[in-house]
């Protein structure tokens, strides 16, 4: 691809550009450019272009040409938004890999990398800010758009192409983007609203040391407002304001004595805008030492590197894999280089982050969908002007603009929620920040403690380099660890509800020495399924093929799939029977039942549930963290890099559900999850306990998980996997076909197998149905294919290609939906 500065266009010339449309196109389009934009246009600008009969959106340049379309007419351009382009070369490029690899198109990576602010189409509402700059300087049409949001608060672009009586808006409305008068609201759900936060003040007046010795001896009468004064001074530097939350914490004068020095002029109260971006304005040295096991380590990344573009750091939990990330990224920076870190979860930032920000102050930033679209947007500006050399994020950060990218984390890299799955691209971030540091030629670190079979073999296979780290950071021992037979336990009646009288003693104790507690249930929910004891009905989801889980918070039943609920049952609809019964568990019943057998220890749950909102997730960790909750339940998202340095005990609830799962990486991911849980437990000063409760207490899984055993793990499953041609021997593609109607689908998955089995063989498998075989009132076939690692995978992935595109161009089954996922995960 040629990237062109406008200026090689001679002035009058004719010239044509390719756009990347926000839309899932298998071709990109091409328009004409007016000649008074010729000098304005340039690749990895957004112009403004109609698309179908009225609709306006913002495309990106891709390639600029003197060549017309040789299908259609190409229509004009409306306007060019940008003055610099937002999306650069190795960008480009990117986006190009990734549509070729997981046979997507390009509008489809568009819509994923960029934020939706940056994607302004005729239907885009714009929002007046509530808290405004204090000097506005506005050109007339700006005013005239300022005055009329002043009325009406939110308005579409096409209101303002009619207000204007121009087509030519995208412009204005950027510059009161810029200028902070307005946002983009589409696909926002909250109204934007800044984050204001109090500050206190001293009056200036007793910045004087006379008048200071004044005040001290009138408030030696008020002993709590003298408090305050003290302890503003102590937190207070050179005319600094105070957050009054920290100034009530520290001094623990109370509201009412702060109140009356606010009454008495003495303090001032401030409202102050802050960022939503969590910065620091301080820099902090990295002032620890690396253990002699960790530069021992860091030393062979070093090597690593030398020879290899990727290394593998193998490392037990609480080896302190993230000191080791610090001292790389630290020389990374010291280059001058910028460096991204990828977590799996939204969960780990809040922890990570603030642990890393110690060390590099206001040098990161933070990117992740839990952000509104304002704040993406500010992060994505901050990475183009290189005001972030970090950037911490969850999968979606890979897309961000970097320049001078030399390091790339990608810290706990055998986590499934690194795979995106809906919509396409279906990539896998892992891999795909490997392809992104061969385009900047930068190194990659992947870290975990349970490294997944692919990475595994990989370093196996000489591919990567390996750096194992054996040893926990501070001598601190593998925790001990029990398995619990629910079994005997039942045969014993023992049980108290779902816990063994081992569980139950061990929280006990924990609870008596003042240490905390995680329990981990891979369900959440109140009961998995209700059920009618006298005719067997279970109510199930109208739209999906799976039962009901009933949550006790709301009072309905919920379907976890589609998210479609309905009022819970106390009498069969069937039958008319009362006699409904609730099977299975999820967290929300564990909690309950715990708090009858602990009254007096303060509980949180840990769910998807429980932090739906943008900072309840950090306020769970938090609380948790300052020792104001002393049981945390749990379903995956306690397993994953969480560091707290007071847990004791960790209990497994059940084992058994995540072992009897029908899936090849089955065993794999859960040998993952049961050694990620257990590395939660005494990371500190001291040994910590694990208690897993299970059925099937022998199970060769559980075995390995008690004895650390990695290395026997992998062996068992590559054993497995070349028996039966799974990855890594193998690379895998489903095809998802989907219908409303059961016959059509039936008829279209057979018809598209048989076309892929003529020109593929028996590398095609199926039409099967799925575990779920409905999904929001769509039935779904799976067609697998598996391709052996020496043959040409480019060469069947464009086979795949054409033919679905013939099968989608046919009359009868235009209707049918497919989807291609590769390397499933």
């Amino acid at each position: 691809m040629q990237f062109a500065e406008p200026t090689d266009f001679a002035e009058r010339e004719t010239l044509f550009v390719e756009v990347i449309l926000p839309l899932s196109l298998a071709i990109n389009y091409t328009y004409r450019v007016p000649y008074e934009l010729n000098d304005r246009i340039a690749i990895g600008k957004r112009v403004v272009v109609q698309f179908g009969k009225h609709k306006m959106y913002t495309a990106l340049v891709k390639s600029i040409c003197t060549q017309p379309p040789e299908f259609y007419q190409a229509k004009y351009i409306i306007d060019v938004v940008d003055d610099i382009p937002v999306i650069n070369e190795k960008q480009f490029e990117f986006w190009d890999w990734i549509a070729s690899y997981y046979l997507c198109n390009e509008g489809d990576v568009m819509s994923a990398a960029l934020p939706t602010g940056l994607k302004l189409a005729s239907e885009t509402i714009l929002v007046i800010r509530e808290e405004l700059p204090e000097e506005l300087v506005l050109s007339e049409k700006e005013n005239l758009i300022f005055q009329v949001l002043q009325k009406q608060q939110r308005m579409s672009i096409d209101d303002v192409v009619e207000l204007l009586g121009q087509k030519t808006v995208y412009p204005i409305i950027n510059s009161l983007i810029a200028k902070e008068i307005i946002f983009v609201a589409e696909e926002v759900v909250e109204k934007y609203k800044p984050l204001l936060k109090s500050f206190i003040k001293l009056n200036p007046f007793y910045k004087d040391q006379e008048n200071l010795k004044q005040l001290f001896a009138i408030l030696e009468r008020a002993p709590k407002q003298l408090d305050a004064l003290l302890a503003y001074l102590k937190l207070s530097r050179t005319d600094q304001a105070v957050p009054r939350q920290l100034l009530l914490e520290e001094s623990a004068c109370g509201q009412a004595a702060l109140k009356a020095l606010l009454d008495k002029d003495i303090f001032s109260l401030e409202k102050r805008q802050v960022s939503r971006l969590n910065q620091m304005g301080d820099e902090f040295e990295v002032n620890f030492e690396l253990s002699p096991a960790q530069l021992h380590a860091f030393n062979e990344v070093q090597q690593g590197f030398e020879e290899k573009d990727v290394v593998l750091l193998h490392g037990i939990t609480a080896s302190g894999k993230t000191q080791l990330y610090i001292k790389l990224i630290e020389k990374a920076i010291a280059n001058g280089g910028q460096v991204l870190f990828l977590l799996p979860e939204i969960a780990l930032t809040t922890q990570i982050v603030e642990r890393i920000k110690q060390y590099f102050g206001d040098k990161i930033g933070v990117y992740h969908s839990k952000f509104n679209d304002n704040e993406r947007v500010e992060i994505w500006n901050k990475v183009v002007n290189g005001a972030y050399q970090v950037v911490l994020g969850a999968r979606s950060a890979v897309f961000l603009p970097f320049k001078e990218l030399k390091l790339i984390v990608v810290d706990e890299e055998h986590e499934a929620s690194y795979k995106q799955h809906e919509p396409a691209p279906r990539y896998q971030a892992r891999d795909a920040a490997v392809f992104l540091a061969h385009l900047h030629q930068a190194k990659v670190v992947l870290g975990s403690a349970t490294p997944s079979i692919e990475s595994f073999y990989n370093a196996q296979t000489d591919k990567y380099a390996l750096v194992t780290l054996n040893e926990r950071f501070g001598g601190v021992q593998l925790p001990l660890q029990q398995v619990v037979s629910i079994a005997e336990e039942t045969k014993r009646k023992k049980m108290t509800s779902y816990f063994t009288s081992v569980l139950i003693d061990d929280m006990a104790t924990a609870l008596e020495n003042k240490e905390q507690v995680i329990l981990f249930q891979n369900r959440r929910g109140y009961a998995t399924i209700l059920i009618c004891a006298t005719c067997g009905y279970a109510p199930k989801c109208v739209n999906c093929d799976v039962s009901l889980t009933y949550h006790k918070t709301s009072g309905k039943l919920h379907c976890h799939y589609c998210g479609y609920h309905q009022s819970s049952i106390n009498i069969c609809p069937a039958c008319g029977s009362v006699h409904i019964e609730q099977k299975g568990f999820g967290t929300e019943r564990i909690e309950e039942e715990l708090s009858l057998i602990f009254p007096e220890a303060k509980m949180a749950r840990l769910d998807l549930d429980s932090t739906r909102t943008k900072n309840s997730l950090q306020q769970i960790i938090s609380d948790f963290q300052d020792k104001k909750t002393q049981v945390l339940i749990g379903t995956q998202m306690v397993a994953k890099g969480l560091d707290f340095d007071n847990v004791s005990l960790i209990g497994v609830i059940n084992a058994d559900t995540l072992l009897n799962y029908p899936d090849f990486r089955a065993f794999e991911r859960s040998y993952q999850l049961l050694a990620q849980v257990a590395g939660r437990a005494g990371r500190r000063d001291k040994q910590g306990k694990v208690c897993i409760q299970a059925y099937d207490e022998s199970h060769r899984i559980i075995k390995q998980v008690m004895e650390n055993d990695y290395l026997q793990m992998y062996a068992d499953e590559m054993d497995e996997r070349k028996q039966f041609n799974y990855p890594p021997f193998t690379r895998l593609i489903f095809v998802n076909v989907k219908h409303k109607d059961a016959n059509v689908l039936q008829l279209a998955s057979n018809q598209l197998a048989s076309a892929l089995r003529q020109q593929l063989g028996s590398r095609i498998l199926g039409p099967e149905q799925p575990l779920v075989a409905r999904i929001r009132n769509y039935y779904i076939k799976q067609i697998i294919i598996k391709i052996e690692k020496v043959a040409p995978v480019q060469k069947v992935k464009t086979i795949l290609k054409d033919t679905i595109r013939d099968f989608n161009a046919q009359k009868d089954f235009k209707s049918v939906i497919t989807q291609i996922d590769v390397d499933p995960y």
